[in-house]
């Protein structure tokens, strides 16, 4: 985590607000003593600009740049859609943010973790090459897995279990080989992107996966769901790396979605992806996307760190 991702301002009553960090801190710092034995908190480097580059236009990087200045001038909130505020703090909450997700991606690339979790905010899967929406002003998962692919990686494999489809991720890889995209949402539901049959185009035609669930979706259901669209993805493709978007809006409750994850249930997903990892001989890093109930958005990360450490669920 890096301070700057605390200093996101998107004003009063919106859904992803600056408490929602504070919230997974203190449900961490809550945990047993156990978890806390197995976490190391490393703050990295914002992201340089020259690797949002190889995800997003330079006109989109410098329209959030811009957004951002224009706050700091007027003391006002800027607007790049009804869902996305940039405040004066924003250019480098975002840089930070996409540099959490590239840390994480990079320590494991280079055996310093076996597992990691970019705590940050603002959240990405929304962003396409030249478009914020959705809460999301860079793309973080699609930058570290592009800049884990300059460091020396090859294949990369996302998995996406946010309740929104990560439109954005899919379109900045949708004809790309190199790097597939495994999306598990509700459907129909915003963006409104993520039917079955959305599977990648040209060069990466069969590297794009969505497995859309309806509301209500019962937790058996959801949990099979991934575990045959992982066998699936791995018959069709050999990655080096797992990075996973990983979005708590999919538990019951949340404000923002209709899926029924209880806590217990995302141990087990996450438990899921990291053995498929596993059999793949890859390591899993998870970075937040959604998740707009504070509190259970907590006791979300609680347990996907705790299946990242292959501990039991609390």
């Amino acid at each position: 985590m890096h301070p700057a991702c605390g200093r996101h301002d998107t004003g009063w009553g919106h859904r992803e607000h600056q408490g929602r960090l504070p919230a997974i801190v203190r449900a961490i710092e809550q945990d047993t003593p156990m978890l806390l034995e197995h976490v190391v908190h490393v703050e990295p480097d914002p992201i340089e600009v020259e690797a949002l580059l190889r995800v997003h236009t330079a006109r989109h990087v410098d329209t959030v740049r811009a957004c951002a200045a224009e706050a700091a001038r007027t003391g006002e909130l800027q607007h790049l859609d009804s869902d996305t505020v940039v405040s004066a703090a924003s250019w480098d909450a975002a840089l930070a943010a996409a540099g959490c997700a590239w840390e994480a991606a990079r320590m494991l690339y280079d055996g310093d973790a076996d597992g990691a979790f970019a705590l940050a905010r603002p959240p990405g899967h929304h962003a396409t090459p030249d478009r914020a929406m959705g809460f999301c002003l860079f793309n973080n998962v699609a930058a570290a897995a592009r800049a884990v692919q300059h460091h020396g990686a090859g294949r990369v494999l996302i998995v996406d279990f946010d309740v929104h489809h990560g439109n954005g991720t899919q379109d900045i890889f949708y004809e790309d080989p190199s790097v597939y995209f495994l999306s598990l949402h509700q459907f129909p539901w915003y963006p409104g992107t993520g039917a079955a049959e959305e599977r990648g185009a040209g060069a990466g035609r069969s590297t794009t996966r969505n497995v859309p669930l309806a509301a209500g979706t019962d937790p058996a259901t959801h949990l099979r769901a991934l575990e045959d669209a992982l066998a699936a993805a791995l018959e069709e493709f050999t990655p080096e790396m797992f990075l996973v978007s990983a979005g708590y809006d999919c538990m019951a409750r949340d404000p923002l979605g209709g899926l029924l994850l209880e806590p217990r249930d995302i141990h087990a997903l996450v438990s899921i992806i990291v053995d498929a990892a596993a059999s793949a001989r890859c390591r899993t890093m998870c970075v937040l996307e959604g998740g707009y109930d504070p509190a259970r958005t907590g006791e979300g990360v609680v347990q996907t760190l705790r299946a990242l450490a292959g501990l039991p669920p609390a």
